[in-house]
């Protein structure tokens, strides 16, 4: 179990709109439902496959390199989507990941998660905490800013998307301590 997971304060971190916890085998129905056939999520993370089938999500469930986390909500305990921190090699610098449904998205829900978040990997350890969005993904650079995050520039050609057929360009955003 990862470091920050592991240790994760209870009760678990919520602001009493979202709370965030462990993903369990149990939640694989309903990351199928999130992320099966959804074409902005297939657009901006093509790691993630499409179709997305019960056995990518077991595998998601199971550990993917970094500290994820299930986004649900605080009053019904509804899976709302994933935000996950990979760490550096010396553990000082964490760097988010994260989506949300569809049916979610737009309502500051992932701006709450990333708060959330960040402030674990601060009090986890972090120098730092960055994160890239894709430059014309204008939702997730918006999440970015709303938390506090700063842009420290454009990261040009940065990788390949095969499913966008091209290299993309990354915005890097970051937030160090006493920023938040």
């Amino acid at each position: 179990m990862s470091r920050i997971v592991g240790e994760m304060a209870h009760p678990l971190p919520s602001d009493g709109v979202v709370t965030l916890r462990p993903w369990r085998e149990a939640d694989a129905d309903e990351l199928v439902a999130c992320l099966d056939g959804d074409e902005e999520i297939g657009r901006w993370l093509d790691q993630i496959p499409q179709p997305y089938a019960r056995t990518d999500a077991l595998a998601y469930v199971g550990g993917v390199g970094e500290d994820s986390l299930a986004v649900t909500d605080a009053s019904s305990g509804r899976v709302l989507g994933s935000i996950g921190l990979r760490w550096n090699e010396e553990r000082d610098v964490a760097e988010v990941g994260y989506w949300l449904r569809a049916d979610a998205r737009g309502s500051g829900l992932t701006t709450r998660a990333l708060l959330l978040v960040t402030r674990l990997a601060l009090d986890g350890g972090a120098a730092r905490v960055q994160l890239r969005a894709a430059t014309d993904n204008v939702a997730s650079r918006r999440v970015a800013e709303k938390a506090g995050f700063s842009l420290d520039g454009v990261l040009r050609s940065a990788r390949h998307s095969a499913r966008l057929g091209r290299r993309v360009d990354w915005a890097m955003y970051s937030l160090l301590p006493g920023e938040l």
